[in-house]
């Protein structure tokens, strides 16, 4: 057959028009009914490959319903947690024969709240979200939940009665981290803890006095700082913690970054680190490997993992195997990982 030159995108009808059949009769043949027989259905895609025609993916998607697209929504893609946990998302959702819509909120609310309408406006079919740290107020989420777009929180969650979420043992690797530093000999354990409204940060609190505790330790709430995780938030908390009468020779931190900052101020006071005083964190994220001063031990929060427990949690929720209000909660156990032994 000679190759034939369609003007624009072809459509069924036009195959339907050259054949002298109709278009019930194409559209049967391209998806292999029983109905057509196999002469008509060689003819028809032979035809529709002449013609390069390319299915309606659009109108496909609106008579099943589902646009097989799912929402993320995270804080910072640069951060090598979340990097890691889009690998997990996009492995589990590709092979369930998902594509991702992404966006980042570098943790603004309003930002926020604007990609999660413009992410319902393109009828995704449903969203994996890790809030920022300055979020407060949920309402663009239960949003979704009145559109039935199901949500699914992983990591950074909402302080909310019923949600369907994934995230890590922060308070179980906190005691762990701090177990860690008391059994090196350190008393005056200090913390730079994030936001007080999020929900890690009042887990890595607990975490902390649990600990302490456990060694029938007392509790001195003066060593918990709450910061915006910010280079210069951390240097007023380090400054802050360095500057009471009780010397700090430990300090936990939010996660590696802080970490991070933390030791670049400490390196400025001229104290040796893990001599003078020493970090731990949460992440365990790679770069740290790649720093002269990494913390001493961080909290692993599988972030891979994550990605793919929210991930198989949401797609649970579309194909009708949980039902949108039986809300589901699974919480990962952290691992603390030592660096310098």
């Amino acid at each position: 057959m000679r190759k034939v030159v369609s003007s624009g995108q072809p459509t069924i009808k036009e195959i339907a028009k050259r054949l002298n059949i109709s278009v019930s009769t194409v559209s049967r043949a391209l998806h292999d009914h029983h109905s057509i027989g196999l002469r008509t259905k060689a003819r028809v895609k032979e035809l529709a490959a002449e013609l390069n025609y390319e299915r309606n993916q659009t109108a496909i998607y609106f008579q099943q319903g589902k646009t097989f697209t799912i929402g993320i929504l995270l804080p910072e893609l640069s951060e090598a947690f979340f990097a890691s946990a889009i690998s997990g998302i996009e492995d589990m959702a590709y092979s369930n024969n998902y594509t991702v819509l992404l966006g980042q909120s570098h943790d603004d609310e309003a930002r926020e709240k604007q990609i999660i309408q413009s992410m319902k406006q393109h009828r995704v079919d449903g969203c994996i979200v890790s809030i920022g740290k300055n979020t407060s107020n949920y309402e663009h989420f239960e949003m979704l939940q009145q559109a039935r777009i199901p949500v699914v929180f992983f990591d950074r969650i909402p302080d909310l009665p019923n949600m369907h979420a994934v995230s890590c043992n922060l308070e179980s690797g906190t005691v762990q981290a701090v177990d860690f530093l008391l059994k090196q000999g350190h008393r005056v354990i200090g913390m730079i803890n994030g936001p007080e409204t999020m929900v890690a940060s009042k887990e890595r609190a607990a975490g902390y006095i649990r600990a302490l505790q456990k060694h029938r330790l007392k509790y001195d709430p003066k060593l918990i700082v709450n910061a915006d995780l910010t280079a210069a938030g951390t240097a007023d908390a380090m400054e802050y913690l360095l500057s009471l009468k009780r010397k700090v020779t430990a300090v936990v931190t939010f996660n590696d970054y802080v970490a991070m900052d933390a030791v670049q101020y400490a390196l400025k006071q001229k104290l040796e680190i893990n001599k003078d005083i020493t970090f731990v964190s949460y992440a365990n994220t790679p770069v740290s490997g790649y720093t002269a001063f990494p913390p001493a031990a961080s909290v692993e929060q599988f972030p891979y993992e994550q990605g793919q427990a929210a991930t198989n949690m949401l797609l649970s929720l579309l194909s009708g195997e949980h039902a949108l209000n039986d809300y589901q909660r699974t919480i990962m156990e952290s691992q603390l990982v030592i660096h310098n032994r």
